[in-house]
């Protein structure tokens, strides 16, 4: 049996909670084993938690931190909230947190200010993070190097940057996650991006419930969808489909830690 995992996603979400049973089993019905529910805020944190917990035999973990959008919600560094559930055994990242320029919701001095506090974190919990990156690549990976990020390692999310840029945070030992957007026809750069990028350094995501790959396009992502990224990028890389899941579940086993149990 195939192994799909999606290594981030948002059943936290007010979108996905409500129709939450009936997604865990169209999940399941696709063998996807292993589902990472990510935080964005305090309260997403907690749900994350909450629900990695209650729906433990259906694969889910959590991580906890504070998206870059909501970076101003924080000024004074993190929440002990947020320290306390970073050690539950369920929670197995930091994140998400990063640099998001596109829409500056939060001043980019917060962000980046917030983005150094979760590498802290994450290196004293001893546990990867979860970075996002948009129109901000530059500045991330000055951050990552100037607080020691490698020591943490972690995942750029729903990858969206140059190839130099993946160069840089490979160097660093991080994971490359790609999502929905691979499948998109206008995205050559980004599927080039995903044949060069080392097996052994490569995850796939929903980040549900956006960005639905190309033949759901339009509906609301869910992580049942992960098939049709995994199905495209082993066709891009000239790869059984077996060999390529059986690698990513491999790779997220190393970053997240989690396997049979």
């Amino acid at each position: 049996m195939l192994n799909l995992v999606d290594t981030h996603c948002h059943l936290n979400s007010e979108e996905l909670e409500k129709d939450l049973a009936d997604i865990l089993q169209r999940a399941i019905a696709q063998n996807v084993t292993r589902i990472m529910v990510v935080g964005a805020d305090i309260d997403s944190s907690i749900k994350a938690v909450d629900l990695s917990k209650h729906f433990a035999s259906s694969g889910l973990y959590a991580a906890v931190g504070v998206h870059p959008h909501d970076s101003s919600s924080i000024p004074g560094g993190i929440p002990e909230v947020l320290i306390s559930l970073s050690h539950e055994p369920c929670v197995r990242a930091i994140g998400e947190t990063g640099l998001d320029y596109h829409y500056d919701l939060s001043s980019r001095s917060q962000q980046r200010d917030s983005m150094a506090w979760h590498i802290d974190l994450a290196k004293r919990a001893g546990k990867p993070l979860i970075i996002h990156i948009r129109e901000a690549f530059d500045d991330a990976i000055d951050i990552l190097v100037s607080e020691k990020a490698e020591e943490c390692g972690g995942i750029i999310h729903c990858f969206s940057g140059s190839w130099d840029d993946a160069v840089k945070v490979l160097d660093l030992g991080f994971y490359i996650s790609f999502a929905g957007p691979v499948t998109y026809p206008r995205n050559k750069d980004l599927r080039e991006i995903a044949c060069r990028v080392p097996m052994e350094k490569l995850l796939c995501e929903t980040d549900s419930p956006y960005l639905a790959p190309q033949p759901k396009r339009g509906k609301m992502n869910e992580p049942s969808y992960v098939v049709y990224t995994f199905q495209f990028i082993a066709q891009l890389r000239d790869m059984d489909l077996e060999n390529f899941v059986d690698s990513v579940w491999n790779n997220s086993c190393r970053v997240f830690k989690w396997g049979g149990e």
